[in-house]
């Protein structure tokens, strides 16, 4: 993944909940880049995590996973596991960000825990210089700015060394700049900026969509990874399909 994102590729993914192991296949199947399990908002079952990767795997797909706040063990077994990186919310500041890098990278990055016998490492069949190196090439990081501070601080967020990327975090935008919902002018504003200061700082750009005109329209404007929320994806269809059947309009 993290090679495709240097190279400029824009990839496609789907976000799930934990358990959704059959979802993880179809999104396979029908031939996503990658999918993006949500442990902050679901569980976060280290077992079901890594069994999700293996799917993902098995059917060419990478999998990001979003931690939830102040999660140092989380993320490291999340890449012990084999997940090609993390997205950890709500970073206000740049010693924020410095302290994700120093969780998530091997040292001299940073102090994340060394060994090459769990499944990132092949099970101890991938020399240890070989497992650092694939840290360095394959370990995507990415940050979530979703609040007036982070916005504030968001040049120097996208400074730190070893952060790949930046998301912003519409609803939770909306919540700290006090207004009704993530279409109120001000976060528009907010994200806008945000957006601008990512390709300033040639910081990866991710954004979460509910739609595949809204990713068409997000890759048009710059982003480099979208991910589709399928849970309103599928309650939209669900929806649907009950007024249909039930011969509303």
């Amino acid at each position: 993944m993290r090679a495709k994102l240097r190279s400029g590729e824009h990839l496609l993914g789907v976000l799930v909940r934990m358990p959704s192991e059959e979802l993880v296949e179809m999104a396979g199947v029908a031939g996503m880049d990658y999918v993006f399990i949500d442990c902050e908002h679901g569980p976060a079952d280290l077992i079901a995590l890594r069994q999700h990767i293996t799917a993902a795997e098995l059917h060419g797909m990478d999998v990001l996973v979003r931690v939830g706040q102040n999660e140092p063990a989380l993320i490291q077994r999340v890449l012990d596991h084999g997940a090609a990186g993390i997205v950890v919310p709500h970073v206000d500041s740049a010693e924020q960000a410095r302290t994700v890098v120093q969780q998530a990278r091997y040292a001299p990055v940073g102090d994340r825990g060394f060994a090459t016998y769990g499944r990132a490492g092949r099970f101890g069949q991938v020399p240890a210089r070989e497992h650092l190196q694939a840290d360095v090439d394959r370990t995507v990081v990415i940050v979530m700015i979703e609040s007036h501070t982070g916005c504030a601080n968001a040049e120097e967020i996208m400074a730190v060394p070893g952060i790949d990327g930046v998301m912003g975090g519409p609803a939770d935008l909306a919540l700290s700049f006090g207004v009704d919902g993530p279409h109120d002018i001000r976060v528009l504003q907010a994200l806008s900026t945000l957006h601008n200061q990512a390709a300033a700082a040639d910081q990866k750009r991710m954004e979460i969509v509910s739609s595949a005109e809204q990713a068409r329209h997000s890759f048009a404007a710059g982003a480099h990874l979208v991910v589709v929320n399928l849970t309103h994806v599928l309650m939209k269809t669900l929806d649907g399909l009950v007024r249909l059947g039930r011969g509303s309009p």
